[in-house]
């Protein structure tokens, strides 16, 4: 419904007169997204949307609420737009998130207000002796008019006397939105990334980082593809804070091309590496491109392969040669073939009754030199597709859900092994865990030009210490934790010694 509202506004209005206001509908699947960044489980919702357009952005929010297993009792919709010729289909959009809420068993109230969010908010949030107290929003999201402000304007003089210093309207909103923000509630905006550096925006910065906990920064690799129908050749981000004082250790860092967001790449870096501690410029370091240098990053992996005496080797069965000697079911006189299909939350799991591949592989003397004997292994999968979440892709071969003195490896695996023998399970966990993490996968896919994961590179990557993996072992039990877990236990148990 809103890319339809979205192209009906575009090609209604022209492109001077959207950029005159500074008003640029935000597409569907971005606000999907940044619906999705909100985290928590909240009983009452209040959402603010300050320059709601057609209500693309709220609208998203409520149907992600909704959705959830533990939805909200209540959700409070208030949306602030002046153009008269979109508000027939916010009017639509608060109609459709009613009709939601009634299905999910949630109570609604939306408000949509035809004035000015700027003054409005201002007023709301002045301090003096006849002001009531405002009731705040639990929920912000939040794509503000982009335009620069004119210094000799009333609105420049009303922000100034509101104490807010500003460049560009956009963040004038970002600004007042933070204060109608209760404690411990959450905002995701879209904006330009200018904010991040530079002299103008300063006390906006000092002020977002002061009042805010900054989690998450999304940042869009092309300029043209976020609003690329509009022709805004904008460097875009989307951040996610929290209205606290206290700073996390850790952000999330994501990026992706464009709007296709199942192709994110992300990774968890500290806080101190983005928003340095002793900057009186408060400058807020993206590195997507440069400041996160992955390979500097991965320095503090320090060790090889050779310094582990680990070795990387390639499947040795290629099945088609084989195909005599393959059996959909295990049987006397067989061994364990080991496929990528019997992947599942980080081990092995086989035999595996559906699918087109074989389970196991006849021992005979023509094959028995393909073979290894029975330990922990790692495997990793050599292939994967572009559209595919993640590059590498590791699994723990472990011997006693197979039971067998040997096992086979198929053509399309790599497995990690010692001397052509199986691994100590805690080192073989440890491995698997920091082979499944983010930064290794993005460090792949940035410094490794293909989709092939081979033995060669896996050897060029480095390595946590034996200690380091012994320890990332111990957190793995019957299955591979979480990602975001695998993330932390990496970043605590290896990047902050």
């Amino acid at each position: 419904m809103f890319d339809e509202v979205r192209q009906y506004f575009n090609s209604s209005t022209s492109r001077a007169a959207r950029a005159r206001i500074g008003q640029f509908l935000t597409p569907a699947s971005i606000a999907r997204f940044m619906s999705s960044m909100f985290e928590g489980r909240w009983r009452k919702v209040r959402i603010l949307d300050p320059g709601a357009g057609a209500g693309a952005l709220f609208s998203s929010c409520v149907e992600y609420l909704v959705s959830r297993k533990e939805r909200p009792n209540s959700i409070e919709i208030v949306a602030y737009e002046t153009d008269a010729n979109i508000i027939p289909y916010l009017e639509k959009s608060i109609r459709w998130c009613e009709s939601l809420c009634t299905s999910a068993g949630t109570s609604f109230h939306g408000e949509i207000k035809v004035k000015d969010f700027i003054s409005s908010a201002i007023t709301e949030t002045e301090e003096n002796l006849y002001s009531v107290p405002v009731e705040l929003f639990s929920h912000i999201i939040i794509n503000p008019p982009y335009k620069k402000i004119n210094g000799q304007t009333p609105m420049s003089k009303m922000l100034h006397s509101a104490g807010i210093e500003v460049a560009n309207l956009y963040a004038a909103f970002v600004w007042l939105s933070m204060r109608l923000l209760e404690t411990g509630g959450q905002m995701v905006a879209i904006t330009p990334r200018s904010f991040c550096n530079g002299p103008y925006f300063r006390k906006f910065r000092i002020e977002l980082l002061k009042t805010t906990s900054l989690r998450h920064i999304h940042v869009f690799m092309s300029r043209k593809k976020p609003f690329g129908d509009d022709n805004v050749l904008q460097e875009n981000v989307i951040y996610r804070v929290i209205r606290k004082s206290q700073k996390p250790k850790f952000v999330t860092i994501s990026s992706t091309e464009g709007v296709d967001f199942s192709r994110l790449l992300s990774v968890r870096i500290p806080y101190s590496h983005v928003v340095h501690p002793d900057d009186k410029d408060a400058f807020i370091h993206l590195g997507i491109e440069t400041n996160l240098d992955l390979k500097n990053m991965m320095e503090r992996f320090t060790a090889s392969l050779g310094d582990l005496d680990l070795e990387v080797s390639t499947g040795r069965i290629v099945d088609f040669r084989a195909k005599d000697y393959l059996r959909k079911s295990p049987r006397r006189g067989t061994v364990p073939l080991i496929y990528p299909c019997h992947f599942q939350n980080g081990f092995i799991k086989w035999p595996v009754e559906s699918g087109k591949k074989s389970n196991a592989i006849v021992s005979t003397d023509e094959t028995f030199n393909l073979f290894v004997e029975a330990g922990y292994y790692v495997l990793t999968k050599r292939f994967s597709s572009k559209e595919q979440r993640k590059r590498v892709m590791a699994a723990v071969y472990d011997p006693a859900r197979t039971n067998t003195s040997h096992v086979g490896f198929e053509n399309h695996l790599n497995y990690f092994h010692r001397k052509g023998k199986g691994l100590h399970s805690d080192i073989a966990k440890g491995l698997a865990l920091y082979l499944n993490s983010s930064i290794v996968d993005r460090f792949f896919r940035i410094f490794s030009g293909h989709t092939q994961v081979n033995a060669t590179d896996l050897r060029k990557i480095p390595y946590p210490t034996y200690e380091q993996l012994v320890r990332l072992g111990s957190y793995v039990d019957e299955k591979m934790p979480e990602q975001d877990t695998i993330d932390a236990l990496v970043e605590k148990e290896c990047c902050c010694e």
